[in-house]
């Protein structure tokens, strides 16, 4: 035990009382084409964690405009923190691509938020585990 330790432990709990949003972190099989009816069917979920999280938007997101599926979105980027000391199913990693849905948050125009992972950060002197995303809407 290093003398940076309690300091550490001390933010990690402080960084865990910020955390007021239930989220799910996802991951999605690709979706199936059904030739026959024309119709798509979405790919299964798995579930990596569902719990507690700070979801912030990043200030300096510029809002930048992109095209999907023959539409145009508006991509925001956020922050969504998790517990430093979180783990997932054994093999796995946050991938982007990987998604997180808003369950619940104090702020009810976040609930059912749907975030695409861009990336993830780690480090033993964190007090939160943090993950870059942008909403795609």
């Amino acid at each position: 035990m290093t003398a940076l330790d309690p300091l550490l432990a001390a933010g990690r709990r402080a960084a865990e009382a910020r955390m007021r949003e239930t989220v799910r972190l996802y991951s999605q099989a690709a979706d199936g084409f059904d030739r026959a009816t024309g119709t798509t069917t979405p790919g299964a979920q798995t579930d990596l964690y569902v719990g507690k999280a700070r979801v912030k938007a990043i200030a300096a997101s510029t809002g930048e405009e992109a095209e999907a599926a023959e539409r145009e979105i508006v991509l925001r980027e956020y922050e969504v923190q998790l517990p430093w000391a979180t783990s997932l199913p054994d093999g796995t990693r946050v991938l982007p691509g990987m998604r997180i849905e808003v369950a619940s948050s104090p702020d009810a125009r976040m609930g059912g938020l749907v975030l695409w992972v861009t990336g993830a950060a780690f480090s033993d002197q964190s007090t939160a585990w943090r993950i870059r995303t942008e909403d795609r809407s």
